[in-house]
C-alpha cells in the first residue's frame, strides 16, 4: 500500500483532487471524507431544476457509466468515499484527522501523509429579525434545493422574494419566473450582478428583466422577514413568512431566498493554525500547498490569485475548483505544477439574455491602482441580415500607455460566451489591445460579421487611446444630459429621431450625418461648445465627431454604444 491521501469534502474539488491521483498513482491510499450524502454533484445546475430545464434531480450526480456514489468511486476509481463523515479536528503534529460519523456518533481518528482541504463554502445568514422563519431558505446545498422544492408544490407558492441580485439570485429570478410565480429581487447595490458588471451593462441587462414583470428594488437594504403563526401550531419555530420588509417597502412573501453570498468554510484550517490569506480564503501558494507543505487546498475555500491585478480572492466557482483538483492530485503524485491564477471569468444567463465578464471592471480596477480606458461598442452576434442575429453589447478595458487588455463585459440575446471566452484566453497571455485587433477570427455571416465584436472593440478602443476617438460613457452622459451647457447632436435620420430618441436632454438637435458637414456651422456657432454626437450604434456618431473636428469645434465627443447601448429613459413613438 502506498502514501494514505485523506481528502476533507467529497464535491469539485475533492473528488477532482481522488479521481485525477488515482490515475497518477495507483498504489495510493485515497480516502474521502464528506458531511453530506452526496458527493461529485454539479451544484451550478440547481437552478435550472427549479426552473423546470432539468427534470430530474440525479442529473446532477449521473455520469456516462451510472451515479456517481460512494459504490462508484470505490469499485471504479478505487477510491474510498465516507459519507456522512465529519472531519471535526486536524492535529499537524500527528498527522491525523479525527471525523465524526454523523449516523452513529462514533467519533475516529484517521492518520495521512498528505491531507487535502476541499470543504467549500457555506450561504451566508442575514443577521436580522425573522430571518429563521418557515418559507425562508438558501440555495447552496442539495438539501436546500430538495427544501424549495417542496416548499413550491406543497405550499402553492405565487409570491417569491429572492434577497440578492447576484449571479444565484439572478438565476433563480428566471427559475422561478418560469414556474408563473410573482418575483420579486431586493438588492443593497444600484444595480444586478454587481460583481460580474459595471452600471450601464447592469442597467441594459435590467430593461428585459422589468419587462418580464420581474420585480426589482436595487438600492434597498432588507431589514426585517415577517411571519405570522402556521394556522393550528402553537410550537415555537413554526412562524411563516408573509413578507419582506426593506428600508422603503414591505413586499408580500410566500418564500424567500436568501442569495447574498457564501463564506469559506475555514475553521478546520483556523483551528490547526494554517495561514488565513486576507481574502478570508485558506492562504495557499502557487502550487496549492497551505502553509503546512502537507497540506493542501483547493474549490470554494481555498485563495485565489488575480492574474491581471494580482489580488487575493475568495472566488467560488465550480470551474475553479475542479482545475485546483487537478493541479493538487499532480503535486501529491510528485509533480511541481503550479496554479497561475484566475481572471474571475463568469457567464449567466438571464430570461433570454445573456452577461458575462472576465478580469477587472471598473471598481476593481480602480482599487488595483490601474489607470484605464473604456469603450461601450454595440453590434449584433452575426451580420445583420441573417437569420437568428442576436443584439450584443460589449464592454472593453485596457491600461493606459501599455494598451494591456485588462476586462471585458458583454450582454446580449446570444453571442456573449464565445466573446468573452475569446478575450479571457488572450488575457491569459497577457494580449494588448493590437492582439486583438488582430486575431484570426473565423468567419461567415451565419457566425459573425467580417470584423468580429472583439475586433470592432479593440479597433475602437486603439482609436479612444489613440486619440482619434473622444467618446463618453452612457453613464456619464446620464449625469450630464440635463446640464443646458451640452447639446446632443443626434446624427441619425428624422425617421429614427422621430422612432426613439434619448429623453431628458436640455439640448438635443437631429441633425442626419448627410448634412453635417455642409449645415453644422450653420446651427452650432460656437466652436467651443459643449457637442455630443451620437447615433445608433455610435458608427455614425464616430463619423460625426471627426467631421465636427475637423471644421475646429475643440469639445465635441461621441456617444458610445449610441441608441442601442442606450440603458436608460427614452422617448418617441415607439420607446426602446
Amino acid at each position: 500500500m502506498g502514501k494514505r491521501i485523506v481528502i476533507i469534502g467529497g464535491v469539485a474539488a475533492g473528488m477532482k483532487t481522488a479521481s485525477r491521483l488515482r490515475r497518477r498513482d495507483k498504489d495510493a491510499e485515497i480516502i474521502v471524507l464528506e458531511r453530506g450524502s452526496e458527493v461529485s454533484y454539479g451544484a451550478c445546475g440547481f437552478p435550472y431544476y427549479i426552473g423546470g430545464d432539468v427534470k430530474e434531480f440525479g442529473c446532477f450526480t449521473n455520469g456516462p457509466q451510472g451515479i456517481r456514489d460512494a459504490a462508484f468511486f470505490k469499485e471504479v476509481k478505487g477510491v474510498d468515499v465516507l459519507i456522512r463523515h465529519e472531519a471535526t479536528a486536524i492535529n499537524r503534529n500527528e498527522h491525523t484527522v479525527t471525523y465524526l460519523n454523523r449516523d452513529t456518533g462514533e467519533t475516529k481518528v484517521l492518520p495521512y501523509d498528505k491531507l487535502v482541504l476541499a470543504t467549500g463554502s457555506t450561504p451566508v445568514k442575514l443577521p436580522i429579525p425573522g430571518a429563521d422563519l418557515v418559507g425562508v431558505h438558501n440555495f447552496w446545498f442539495p438539501w436546500d434545493v430538495h427544501a424549495v422544492k417542496k416548499d413550491m408544490t406543497e405550499n402553492k407558492v405565487t409570491d417569491v422574494v429572492i434577497v440578492g441580485a447576484g449571479l444565484v439570485g439572478m438565476e433563480l429570478a428566471e427559475a422561478f419566473y418560469k414556474q408563473g410565480l410573482t418575483v420579486s429581487v431586493v438588492e443593497m447595490q444600484d444595480r444586478i450582478l454587481p460583481q460580474m458588471l459595471d452600471k450601464e451593462l447592469a442597467d441594459l441587462l435590467q430593461k428585459p428583466v422589468l419587462k418580464a414583470g420581474i420585480n426589482l428594488y436595487l438600492n434597498e437594504k432588507t431589514m426585517a422577514i415577517e411571519g405570522t403563526d402556521i394556522e393550528g401550531t402553537d410550537i415555537e419555530g413554526t412562524d411563516k413568512v408573509t413578507a419582506v420588509k426593506t428600508d422603503k417597502r414591505v413586499i408580500p412573501a410566500q418564500m424567500v431566498i436568501v442569495a447574498v453570498g457564501v463564506r469559506p468554510n475555514v475553521e478546520l484550517a483556523r483551528e490547526a493554525g494554517l495561514a488565513i490569506g486576507p481574502s478570508g480564503s485558506i492562504a495557499v501558494n502557487e502550487y496549492l500547498e497551505t502553509s503546512d507543505p502537507d497540506i493542501y487546498a483547493g474549490g470554494d475555500c481555498a485563495e485565489n490569485t488575480n492574474l491581471i491585478s494580482k489580488a487575493k480572492l475568495f472566488t467560488p466557482m465550480g470551474s475553479t475548483a475542479n482545475k485546483h483538483g487537478r493541479v493538487i492530485a499532480d503535486n501529491i503524485a510528485g509533480e511541481k505544477i503550479k496554479y497561475p491564477g484566475i481572471l474571475n471569468t463568469g457567464i449567466c444567463q438571464v430570461l433570454n439574455w445573456q452577461a458575462g465578464s472576465t478580469g477587472l471592471n471598473e471598481t476593481s480596477a480602480k482599487k488595483a491602482g490601474i489607470e484605464f480606458e473604456t469603450v461601450v461598442v454595440p453590434g449584433f452576434d452575426r451580420l445583420g441580415y441573417m437569420p437568428g442575429a442576436n443584439r450584443l453589447i460589449l464592454k472593453l478595458m485596457a491600461e493606459v500607455g501599455s494598451h494591456r487588455v485588462i476586462g471585458a463585459q458583454a450582454v446580449g440575446t446570444g453571442g456573449v460566451d464565445k466573446r468573452i471566452d475569446a478575450i479571457a484566453t488572450a488575457m491569459a497571455f497577457g494580449a494588448k489591445v493590437e492582439d486583438l485587433s488582430n486575431i484570426d477570427y473565423g468567419y461567415a455571416p451565419p457566425f459573425n460579421g467580417p470584423i468580429d465584436n472583439v475586433s470592432t472593440a479593440a479597433n475602437v478602443l486603439m482609436n479612444k487611446l489613440a486619440g482619434h476617438l473622444r467618446s463618453i460613457n452612457p453613464k456619464d452622459f446620464q449625469k450630464i444630459k440635463g446640464d443646458p451647457s451640452y447639446t446632443l447632436v443626434d446624427v441619425r435620420t428624422p425617421g429614427e429621431f422621430a422612432t426613439n430618441r434619448i429623453a431628458g436632454c436640455a439640448n438635443i438637435v437631429n441633425l442626419p450625418l448627410g448634412s453635417l458637414r455642409s449645415e453644422a456651422e450653420k446651427v452650432f456657432i460656437d466652436k467651443k461648445a459643449n457637442l455630443i454626437c451620437s447615433c445608433q450604434i455610435d458608427l455614425r456618431g464616430y463619423e460625426a465627431e471627426t467631421i465636427m473636428r475637423a471644421l475646429g469645434y475643440e469639445n465635441v465627443q461621441s456617444l458610445e454604444g449610441g441608441m442601442s447601448g442606450w440603458p436608460y429613459e427614452t422617448e418617441g413613438s415607439k420607446p426602446q
